[in-house]
């Protein structure tokens, strides 16, 4: 059976509430047919955020049944799309012609995510004859066992959790010298930190910042989340960003924060943690199986070859 769709390019103005929530309601049904959200946090909050990303809605007469939001490249990233397909219409052709629309609309080097690299994204993949340009690993870990080891903090530095917007300029400098290279990452503003700290899952005390000591000289941070329970998952924490500054690599910053992020997300009677890092980035990988983590997923964003 074929579906008589439509692909209609919208603007920010053009994305009303009424648009917005019934493409959410598509990402929670894929969600939940999926057992992995189809897209990411920051494609999620673009949906009903002003801003340049461009949107692509799949309509069937009245009803939206798919949608793409490509975010624009810089000089260190290349655009990135994120699609998804309510799974009641899948199979029918919709997939396929809006992750070629959106590669299209996209430009030179454009890639799109493919969360879990499920079956039905690698055959898509397949029928237009992409390839895999990046891939990212979910790790994951107990936090029961094997025990964490014990934080130690060497005595040059000071650890402590956020205090507030006056951390803010450190933080996004560390943040952006850290992820330079990174095509979501690196280009956090100011209003994406406001955008987090309104949100409800954050909790400064879950935000661990490592001073030089005796300086307001930040050398690196980490991150924690909590996500609630849904699609069938228990509620779990993240290890949600890790940045650390280049000047300070070698210090050993990256564990010590990390078991800091650890012991309070186990603190708060979670069970499980989570974490993405690049899949070549392998010293990461090493460090994060030495701490317990184990693959879990891969996410994969292809492109033309």
């Amino acid at each position: 059976m074929t579906l008589s769709f439509e692909i209609s390019r919208l603007d920010s103005a053009a994305m009303t509430s009424d648009v917005s929530e019934a493409v959410k309601a598509v990402v929670s049904r894929a969600a939940v047919t999926d057992g992995t959200a189809p897209l990411s946090e920051q494609a999620v909050k673009a949906i009903s955020a002003d801003g340049s990303v461009q949107h692509l809605v799949v309509s069937e007469g009245t009803r939206i049944v798919g949608y793409a939001g490509i975010a624009a490249g810089s000089a260190e990233a290349p655009p990135m799309a994120e699609v998804v397909v309510d799974p009641e219409f899948r199979g029918r052709g919709a997939g396929r012609s809006l992750v070629d629309r959106a590669l299209s609309e996209g430009g030179d080097g454009a890639r799109v995510w493919a969360h879990g690299n499920l079956e039905p994204a690698q055959a898509v993949a397949a029928r237009l004859g992409l390839t895999v340009a990046r891939e990212l690993l979910q790790m994951r870990r107990s936090l029961a066992t094997p025990e964490l080891p014990e934080v130690v903090v060497p005595e040059s530095i000071t650890l402590r959790t956020y205090e507030g917007p006056r951390d803010d300029a450190e933080l996004l400098r560390v943040n952006s010298a850290a992820f330079a290279w990174h095509p979501e990452q690196g280009g956090w503003t100011a209003k994406d930190i406001d955008e987090r700290r309104d949100e409800e899952w954050f909790d400064p005390a879950g935000v661990f910042l490592a001073f030089e000591e005796g300086t307001d000289h930040l050398l690196g941070f980490h991150w924690t989340k909590v996500h609630e329970a849904e699609a069938g998952e228990d509620e779990i924490g993240e290890v949600y960003v890790v940045g650390i500054d280049p000047a300070s690599q070698g210090r050993g910053l990256g564990r010590v924060l990390t078991l800091a992020g650890l012991h309070y997300l186990r603190d708060r009677q979670l069970a499980e943690v989570l974490l993405y890092v690049e899949a070549d980035n392998t010293a990461a990988v090493h460090t994060y199986e030495r701490l317990g983590f184990s693959r879990f997923h891969v996410d994969a964003a292809y492109t033309r070859p």
